[in-house]
C-alpha cells in the first residue's frame, strides 16, 4: 500500500534541456502541456533549445501508440534546430480521458490535428509548421495536409502507410507462406481460424504483428539508434517514461487496445493511391530498405503516382518501418541540410 501510494504521488514530468554546465539552456522549452482540441483536453510534449526555432509536429502510429518518451529520448538532437512536439491523440496515453468510442473518427482526429497545428502556429508565431507522421500517423498527416496545405512547410512520411487493408492482405499471404515453408502448424491453424482480412477478431492484428520479426530479412539498425534506445531506459511501449504518472502509465496500455479497436476498422477503406494523388506542399518520404514488402511496395507505388510542388524519396539502408527513430542521425541531417533550407522562411 505504501509503495502504491508513493508511485501515485510521483507526478509526470519531462526533464529540462541542459547545457554543458548541467544548467537548463537559456530560452529552451521542455514542457508537458494540456490543449483543448475537439472540445476535450489533450496532452502534448514540447521540447526545443530555442522557442524561436521552427516547429516539428510528430504524429504517432499504432493506431493507439503514445510515443512521448521516445520523442524525448530519440529526437534529443533534433531539439537543436526545432521545437519538437509530441501529441497523445484522444484516447491514447495522457489523453486517454478524451476517449469516446462513439465520437472517435478519422475525421475527428484530422480536425484535432489541424486545431493543434493552429495552436502551435499562434503560440510560436509561425505561419507554418512541419508535419511528420509515423505509420498510422502518416495516413492522419496526409489527410490533414490535404485538407489545410497552407498550414504546413512540408509533409514528412516515416513508415508511410497507403492502404491498410491491402497491406494486411499481403501480410496474411506472407504468413501463410511462412507457415508452409517452416511447417509451423500453430501459425497455419491461427491464420485459418482468423480467416481472410479484414479480421473480425481485433486480436488477430496483435497476433500477426508478433510474427513480423520472422518476415523481416536480417538487418541491423544504425548504432546510434541502438545506443540511444538502450540509454533511454524505456520499454517498447513507453510505459516507463517520466512523462506519465502511474495512472497514465496504465492508460498507455489501455489506449493501445481501445483506440486501436475503434480506429483500425475505420481505416480499412482508406487507399491514398485513390484519395490523395496530389498534395500542395513539398513531400519527403522516408523509405526503409529493410521494410516489409507488404508495406514498402504500396508506399513506393503511391509515391510514384503522387504529384506535389516537389517530392523526394529518401532511402535508409539500415532501417525498416520506424525510420525517423531507427535512422535518427540520417533523418536529422536530412532536416537541417535539405528540408529546412528548401522550405523554411519561403512562404
Amino acid at each position: 500500500m505504501v509503495g502504491v501510494a508513493a508511485l501515485l504521488a510521483v507526478p509526470a514530468s519531462t526533464p529540462a534541456i541542459l547545457a554543458a554546465d548541467g544548467q537548463p539552456v537559456t530560452g529552451s522549452i521542455a514542457e508537458l502541456a494540456t490543449v483543448h482540441l475537439g472540445g476535450q483536453d489533450q496532452s502534448i510534449l514540447l521540447r526545443g533549445k530555442s522557442v524561436d526555432a521552427p516547429v516539428l509536429l510528430y504524429l504517432s502510429g499504432g493506431p493507439g501508440q503514445s510515443d512521448l518518451g521516445w520523442n524525448r529520448a530519440l529526437y534529443a538532437d533534433l531539439t537543436d534546430d526545432f521545437i519538437v512536439v509530441g501529441w497523445d491523440q484522444p484516447g491514447t496515453g495522457k489523453s486517454y480521458p478524451a476517449f469516446d468510442a462513439g465520437a472517435l473518427t478519422v475525421d475527428r482526429v484530422v480536425s484535432d490535428t489541424i486545431e493543434l497545428t493552429d495552436y502551435l502556429r499562434e503560440r510560436f508565431d509561425e505561419e507554418r509548421i512541419y508535419l511528420l507522421g509515423e505509420s498510422w500517423g502518416t495516413i492522419l498527416g496526409v489527410l490533414a495536409v490535404q485538407r489545410r496545405p497552407e498550414l504546413y512547410h512540408a509533409w514528412i512520411g516515416s513508415g508511410q502507410m497507403v492502404n491498410p487493408l491491402e497491406t494486411t492482405r499481403r501480410l496474411h499471404d506472407d504468413l501463410l507462406a511462412l507457415a508452409e515453408r517452416t511447417d509451423d502448424e500453430v501459425l497455419a491453424e491461427a491464420m485459418a481460424r482468423y480467416g481472410d482480412p479484414p479480421y473480425e477478431d481485433i486480436f488477430a492484428g496483435a497476433f500477426v504483428m508478433g510474427y513480423y520479426p520472422a518476415l523481416y530479412e536480417p538487418y541491423t539498425p544504425p548504432a546510434a539508434y541502438i545506443e540511444l534506445a538502450q540509454a533511454s531506459g524505456l520499454d517498447q511501449w513507453n510505459v516507463l517514461a517520466s512523462e506519465y504518472d502511474l495512472v497514465e502509465k496504465i492508460a498507455v496500455l489501455r489506449g493501445l487496445i481501445d483506440y486501436y479497436s475503434v480506429m483500425w476498422p475505420q481505416i480499412q477503406t482508406i487507399d491514398l493511391r485513390r484519395q490523395a494523388t496530389h498534395l500542395e506542399v513539398p513531400v519527403y518520404i522516408l523509405d526503409g530498405a529493410a521494410e516489409l514488402d507488404a508495406r514498402r511496395d504500396l508506399a513506393l507505388e503511391w509515391y510514384a503516382g503522387l504529384t506535389a510542388p516537389s517530392k523526394r524519396l529518401v532511402t535508409f539502408a539500415d532501417a525498416a518501418h520506424s525510420l525517423s527513430f531507427e535512422g535518427v542521425e540520417q533523418f536529422h541531417a536530412l532536416l537541417i541540410e535539405e528540408i529546412l533550407p528548401a522550405t523554411y522562411g519561403r512562404d
